[in-house]
């Protein structure tokens, strides 16, 4: 799935996104240093049509230095992305003297992200920032900021909304482009043939839905010789991934590729295929994330490929914001453009992996 290059009133050239510090829970794996290395880039800002104005939103202006800003981080912060994530969202609002960020973390509890959520707008948050756990379930939450005109961008995950009128803009990846990416990966490596498991993500959000979908549309297209011959949901975690792939290396010995909706799983499942005495490269794994670790995974021959999903959204959600402001439209999707770490790159690469 091809997108267009952005549109130049979008294309933030001053993107100057700080590259997060990015271990799992029990990694020794070295953060990745600070600078501009690994920035954001937009992709293209969704089909042609209206774009929303802060006055066909029906807000009022504000100050983003002074007021309130609220940010919703959905998960424990011991997956590497969520690290970056909120690093970078609280660097860039260092940076540009947002005086007032309110930060929270759901601990991977929807019921406590929309409670989370609801009290920063009774806190007066006049900006909600959204890293959504689930795309579903947010009602409670856009009733109490579309009575106040509250504009939320969500970040990482879609919700199942109307952009303009319940929120006002998504930033993320393509995630069916992702999953299509990581097919391309997959069937390189095998030479287009074999047998191949997939770690799904955790159910409920439309990251797991689209990478999945893009895996296997293209697969079904480009390799008929591949067959996916194990699903199951390995959460987005390293350790259900290893456990995940203990179970899949008992059932299906013949198992050629492991198609990791995330790195974290595919680190567990590393390690499940060490434990088994697996040599590198053994089964092929191709991931989606660019992680330190993970990256490093490709130089040390334990994974084929990782396709980028970048988390360093601070830079890109505050100057939406304040195009937004200043009275510029904004389109309901804002795609950034993601890179693919293979053997070809992966060891000159580690310094933008976050």
């Amino acid at each position: 799935m091809s997108r267009t290059s952005g549109l130049a009133a979008v294309a933030l050239a001053t993107l100057l996104a700080t590259a997060a510090c990015a271990k799992g829970e029990d990694s020794g794996d070295t953060p990745a240093p600070a600078g501009s290395a690994g920035q954001q880039v937009v992709q293209s800002q969704g089909a042609a049509g209206p774009t929303c104005t802060l006055q066909s939103f029906g807000g009022q202006k504000f100050d983003l230095k002074k007021d309130v800003v609220g940010f919703s981080q959905s998960e424990k912060e011991a997956n590497p992305f969520r690290i970056a994530e909120t690093r970078s969202i609280k660097d860039e609002a260092a940076k540009l003297g947002i005086a007032n960020l309110r930060v929270t973390n759901a601990q991977s509890q929807f019921s406590k992200q929309i409670s989370d959520v609801q009290q920063l707008i009774a806190q007066g948050a006049k900006l909600l920032v959204i890293a959504p756990l689930n795309s579903d379930g947010w009602e409670p939450v856009l009733r109490q900021a579309a009575e106040k005109k509250v504009p939320i961008i969500t970040i990482d995950r879609k919700i199942n909304a109307q952009p303009c009128t319940d929120y006002l803009t998504f930033i993320g990846s393509d995630f069916y482009q992702q999953g299509e990416r990581a097919a391309d990966q997959m069937i390189q490596a095998l030479g287009g043939q074999g047998e191949v498991a997939i770690l799904l993500g955790a159910p409920g959000n439309n990251v797991t839905t689209d990478r999945t979908k893009g895996f296997k549309d293209r697969i079904q297209e480009k390799a008929p010789g591949i067959t996916i011959s194990f699903e199951q949901t390995g959460e987005f975690t390293r350790e259900k991934g290893q456990q995940v792939t203990e179970q899949l290396i008992q059932s299906r010995p013949g198992t050629k590729g492991i198609y990791a909706e995330n790195d974290e799983m595919a680190l567990g499942a590393v390690t499940a295929l060490k434990g088994a005495g697996k040599s590198p490269g053994q089964v092929k794994i191709v991931s989606v994330d660019g992680t330190r670790a993970a990256v490093q995974g490709i130089v040390d021959g334990w994974l084929s490929a990782v396709v980028e999903s970048n988390p360093r959204f601070g830079p890109l959600a505050f100057s939406t914001t304040q195009k937004f402001l200043d009275g510029e439209g904004i389109p309901a999707t804002v795609i950034i453009s993601d890179q693919e770490y293979t053997t070809a790159n992966a060891k000159e690469s580690l310094g933008n992996a976050y």
